[in-house]
C-alpha cells in the first residue's frame, strides 16, 4: 500500500489535524450549553458541585439524572451514527448511505421492540445485543434486495431496497407498539429517537459497545479509505477486500445497534456528517471519518438542545434531524440523479 502520508503535503495536514483539535474542543462548550438549557436556569459553579459534592438538591437532581446523561447519550450517538454513515459512504461507494437510509437503524429498533414485547427481558446490556442482530440482518437483507437484476448492488438499489425495508420495519415496529399498551408508553419517546429519560446507568451500560466500536473504526481509517477507490485498487494493493468490507459491516452494526439501543432510530445524522466533512477534509476517508465523530455529536447536541432553546419545546431529536436532514437528503438524491444522466 502507497504510504499516503508521504504524498500529502505538510501544510495540508497539519491543518487539517488543526481543524480536528478545534472540533474536538468546541465539543466542551456545547456539552455545558446543553447542561444549561431547560425549563430551569442553572448556574455554572453548581455544574461543579453537583458532580464533586452532590447533596440531592433539586439543581442537583436535575443536573445529574436528567441533563447529564441527556448530554452524554447525545454525544455518543451522534458520533457513532456519523462514523458509521461515513464507513457506509466508503465501502458501498454510495453518497446516500447512512445507517437510517438503509435499513440499519430501523431494523436494530424492531430487534428491540421485539423483544421487549415478547420476552421478559428490558435491561440494556440485554438488548443491545437484539439491536445488534436486527443491525445486521436488516443490512444483509438490504444487500441482497439491492443485489437483484443487472448491475449488482448499485448505490441507486441499495437506496430504495432501504427504503423499502425501513418502510416496513417501521411500519411493524409500529403495530407492535400499538398491540402492546405498555411497551408503548415505555418506548413511546424512544421510538422517536430521543435522548430524553435515558439514566446514567444506562448510558455507561451501553457506552462501552459505542466508544470500543469507535476506537476500532478510527484504527481501520486506511484499509477502510482503501476500500472507498474500489474492490480491484485495493486488491492491488495486497488488502482482503472481503474481510475488510465484513469488518466494516461489524462496526457498522455495532455503532449503530448500540446507538438505537441507547436513542432510539434517529436519522440523517449518518448522511449529513459524512458531506459535512468531506466539505472540510476532501475524499480522504481516514480524515472523513476523524472529522465525523466530532461533527456528529456537535449536531446532534445542537439539534436536541436548540430547539429547547429557541422555542422552549422537548422534541425528540429524531423529529428535530428529520426536520433538518430531509432537505440535505432531497439535495444529495437531485445531484446523485444529475449525475447519473
Amino acid at each position: 500500500m502507497p504510504n499516503l502520508d508521504a504524498i500529502l503535503p505538510g501544510r495540508r495536514r497539519n491543518r487539517r489535524a488543526l481543524g480536528l483539535v478545534l472540533l474536538i474542543a468546541l465539543v466542551l462548550p456545547m456539552a455545558l450549553w446543553a447542561l444549561t438549557v431547560g425549563s430551569s436556569q442553572i448556574a455554572p459553579g453548581v455544574w461543579f458541585d453537583a458532580l464533586m459534592h452532590p447533596d440531592g438538591s433539586r439543581e442537583h437532581i436535575v443536573l445529574l439524572d436528567i441533563r447529564l446523561p441527556r448530554m452524554l447519550a447525545g454525544l455518543l450517538v451522534g458520533a457513532q451514527l456519523a462514523v458509521a454513515g461515513a464507513i457506509m459512504q466508503a465501502v458501498t461507494a454510495n453518497p446516500l448511505a447512512s445507517p437510517g437510509l438503509l435499513g440499519i437503524n430501523a431494523g436494530a429498533a424492531f430487534a428491540v421492540v421485539l423483544a421487549l414485547a415478547f420476552t421478559s427481558i428490558d435491561a440494556s446490556g440485554s438488548l443491545v445485543w437484539f439491536a445488534f442482530g436486527g443491525a445486521g440482518v436488516a443490512g444483509g437483507c438490504v444487500y441482497a434486495l439491492g443485489s437483484i437484476g443487472r448491475g449488482g448492488a448499485t448505490p441507486l438499489k441499495l437506496a430504495l431496497a432501504g427504503a423499502v425495508l425501513t418502510a416496513f420495519l417501521t411500519s411493524v415496529t409500529t403495530s407492535l407498539l400499538l398491540l402492546d399498551q405498555g411497551t408503548l408508553d415505555n418506548l413511546r419517546l424512544w421510538a422517536a429517537g430521543s435522548l430524553t429519560g435515558r439514566s446514567l446507568s444506562t448510558v455507561a451500560e451501553l457506552a462501552p459497545y459505542g466508544l470500543a466500536g469507535l476506537a476500532c473504526a478510527l484504527a481501520a481509517a486506511r484499509p477502510i479509505m482503501t476500500l472507498s477507490l474500489g474492490g480491484d485498487l485495493a486488491s492491488t494493493v495486497g488488502q482482503n477486500v472481503v474481510r475488510w468490507r465484513l469488518l466494516a459491516g461489524l462496526l457498522v452494526v455495532v455503532l449503530a445497534g448500540s446507538a438505537v439501543a441507547l436513542a432510539g432510530p434517529v436519522g440523517f445524522v449518518g448522511l449529513v456528517v459524512p458531506h459535512a466533512a468531506r466539505m472540510l477534509v476532501g475524499a480522504d476517508y481516514r480524515w472523513i471519518m476523524a472529522y465525523s465523530a466530532p461533527l456528529g455529536a456537535l449536531l446532534v447536541l445542537v439539534a436536541d438542545t436548540g430547539i429547547r432553546w429557541l422555542v422552549g419545546i422537548d422534541l425528540p431529536v429524531g423529529i428535530t434531524m428529520a426536520l433538518l436532514g430531509s432537505p440535505v437528503f432531497i439535495a444529495l438524491a437531485r445531484r446523485r440523479s444529475g449525475m447519473m444522466r
